[in-house]
């Protein structure tokens, strides 16, 4: 059989001779595998698929153990074969190398890191002896272990454990749960917090290395910001970045493998000479994904799609600190947590003496009823706010109550004076859908009616992310358009919702704009 050695030649020699040079000829051809972890599970398991963009991921690791560089930027779509090659072969293939070494491998979640931990575990168990690996004994534990030559593996999420443990290989396996993970600005800075804070700080000056394997969700994600701070070696920074989207596309530069425009990635189940299946493949996954996750997921290109309700530009323009407006009418804008999604809109803003509608805070987060009424309360009372509009196409009175209940509990705890008034609380209904509603309001955005006191960094994404074929159905969106409803009179406002109508401007208040509106958002973009 091919690969195995030539035993014509070891007749004349006695039994102990003959076992002793097989084992070395078998340690040899072991040796050989560890040139990369494709390889190495190439040649150990037989249900390991080699595919064109593996290699080109073998290779880049083979990089970073030899010193090439110490920071690899993984980035393709999922299901392809990145983490198994990366997050499982990977840390068993660099212990055969330094046996010496401790690695780390973490993900988002507990489970994830602790079955990457588990597999890993069963490579030292049935591959080890041809590396002389082998489990410490008394050492168990599926995501805490040590081999009896000093090396080790553990396996946490992002954001714990990895406290007394010295680090060589850091492995980081989709940070990121999901886009709503990744999109929240608090998620974000805890999984870059960490990063800085406790998984650096445990690497060793002997040899470190990290790479790191995930979906880009955000263009703050944690890649994006490790580029952003270090930069990729082509631009003279620090990291290797291997990025192979489901469909080559010159926008990202010279591609990896050599495709040319609109060719399809290799898959570890289609045949790699079978073109119309793998275009067949990726074409199912962009049309069954919103366009974002399309451009995430497929793409490793988290940027606005095209046909958003606003353009980031706009929002950046629309950003200001309002010195010398006078608010004329405070108010505080709820959408509830329902209709299928968790996240409850909860927005402050004021009618100005200007006319525009200031939009001054966004306390929304991922909260039950009991949360974001008490949440829009505190709002209020930390605004003067003579009113709440709530939307109650779900919650229908319930929302009402759950407003007040919350007012009547903060006053009995203290935290509200017990004889201040509570605003008004008026219901909001929409009778259209999210793009009817939200599409005179980002007009009035585009007219300078309405301006943000600030910096809104996940109010201003949804803006100008969300798809009107996007299933979700995003609170702060929501919160902030029946704030404006609520405040100004809105062009047809009548057909898509039923709220409270608002008083007409005052004759003697600021003209927004002063002018002509096309004029004058034209002149503020040249301007500033």
């Amino acid at each position: 059989m091919s690969g195995l050695p030539d035993v014509s030649g070891l007749a004349h020699l006695d039994d102990a001779e003959v076992y002793r040079q097989l084992t070395a000829a078998s340690k040899a051809v072991s040796r050989d595998l560890l040139c990369d972890p494709v390889t190495l599970a190439r040649g150990l398991d037989p249900t390991f698929k080699m595919r064109p963009h593996l290699r080109v991921i073998g290779n880049a690791m083979a990089g970073l153990e030899r010193g090439d560089y110490d920071r690899l930027l993984i980035v393709c779509p999922p299901q392809v074969g990145k983490s198994t090659s990366v997050a499982e072969w990977g840390p068993f293939w660099w212990l055969g190398l330094h046996p010496e070494d401790r690695v780390a491998v973490t993900s988002y979640s507990d489970a994830l890191a602790l079955r990457r931990g588990k597999t890993i575990r069963e490579y030292v168990e049935e591959y080890g002896h041809e590396y002389d690996l082998a489990l410490k004994p008394g050492s168990g534990a599926a995501q805490d272990y040590s081999l009896t030559t000093g090396g080790g593996v553990r396996s946490v999420s992002v954001g714990s454990g990895l406290t007394g443990f010295s680090v060589n290989l850091l492995v980081i396996d989709d940070p990121h749960k999901d886009r709503a993970d990744a999109e929240s600005a608090r998620s974000r800075q805890a999984v870059h917090d960490w990063y800085s804070s406790a998984a650096l700080k445990r690497l060793q000056p002997d040899r470190n290395a990290v790479v790191g394997i995930l979906t880009r969700w955000h263009p703050d994600d944690w890649a994006g910001r490790r580029l952003a701070e270090e930069g990729s070696l082509e631009e003279g920074g620090r990291w290797k970045v291997v990025h192979l989207p489901a469909i080559a596309d010159p926008k990202f530069g010279p591609d990896p493998l050599g495709r040319a425009p609109g060719e399809p990635l290799p898959h570890p189940k289609i045949r790699t000479k079978d073109r119309a299946a793998l275009l067949a493949w990726w074409d199912d996954m962009k049309r069954t994904s919103i366009v974002r996750d399309w451009h995430a997921l497929g793409q490793g290109d988290p940027q606005p799609a095209e046909g958003a309700l606003v353009s980031e530009e706009l929002l950046r323009l629309i950003r200001d600190l309002g010195d010398g407006v006078e608010p004329q009418k405070t108010a505080v804008a709820v959408d509830p947590s329902g209709g299928g999604r968790d996240t409850a809109g909860v927005v402050g803003g004021f009618l100005g003496d200007d006319n525009r509608v200031w939009i001054t805070h966004d306390w929304s987060d991922v909260m039950s009823s009991t949360e974001w009424s008490t949440a829009a309360c505190r709002l209020a009372h930390e605004t003067d706010a003579s009113v709440v509009f709530v939307e109650t196409n779900y919650g229908g009175d319930m929302c009402e109550l759950a407003i007040r209940t919350s007012w009547e509990a903060l006053q009995a705890e203290g935290e509200i004076p017990a004889k201040k008034l509570p605003p008004m609380v008026k219901s909001v209904r929409a009778k259209q859908g999210k793009l009817l509603r939200a599409e005179p309001i980002a007009q009035q955005m585009i007219l300078d009616r309405v301006r943000l006191r600030g910096l809104f960094t996940d109010l201003e994404r949804e803006w100008a992310t969300w798809m009107p074929t996007d299933p979700y159905s995003p609170g702060r969106i929501d919160a902030s358009v029946y704030l404006v409803y609520g405040l100004i009179p809105v062009p047809g406002a009548s057909a898509v919702i039923h709220a409270p109508r608002p008083q007409q401007p005052t004759s003697g208040g600021r003209r927004p704009g002063g002018g002509d509106a096309a004029a004058s958002y034209t002149r503020r973009i040249g301007g500033r």
